[in-house]
């Protein structure tokens, strides 16, 4: 079954949320971002964040596990019922990332993801390209993420 057939364009689907702590904020900052507002809670109080926030990196990381556990629960229950989930290859890239409000410890964050459009790719017979909107909203409602991605998908 195509993506197109489960979740037709324009149908937001919530996929799942995540906590950010501070102590996971400051752990992936080490390794990825090390910049002192995402490191050290006392020097981030003199940054323009005002606290200890996420790397932008880390909310998208974010987006990207509860994508990945979605489709997991989504192709495990395909399955059970005895239905072929979609066939995934890469992903392309994504486009206009935005990161709108800076996440702090305590924020969790709801992620979204949404088809927007499904179209052959006429060079490879068989293969599809699907582009999505994607977001991240913080328990208070306000957008902190948000980004176009897209995947290939495969009959």
């Amino acid at each position: 079954m195509r993506l197109a057939e489960l979740s037709p364009p324009g149908q937001t689907i919530v996929i799942g949320s995540l906590l950010f702590t501070a102590e996971d904020i400051i752990a992936f900052a080490k390794k990825f971002d090390p910049q002192p507002f995402h490191t050290d809670a006392e020097l981030a109080k003199n940054y323009v964040f005002g606290a200890l926030c996420a790397s932008g990196w880390h909310t998208c990381a974010g987006w990207m596990k509860t994508y990945i556990a979605y489709r997991d629960r989504e192709r495990a229950r395909l399955l059970a019922e005895g239905i072929d989930p979609p066939k995934f290859g890469p992903s392309p890239g994504f486009k206009k990332l935005q990161w709108l409000k800076p996440v702090y410890g305590g924020d969790t964050i709801t992620y979204s993801t949404a088809l927007t459009e499904s179209r052959a790719l006429m060079s490879r017979p068989g293969t599809f390209i699907n582009t999505s909107a994607n977001e991240g909203v913080n328990q208070n409602g306000e957008t902190v993420l948000r980004f176009q991605g897209s995947v290939l998908e495969f009959e």
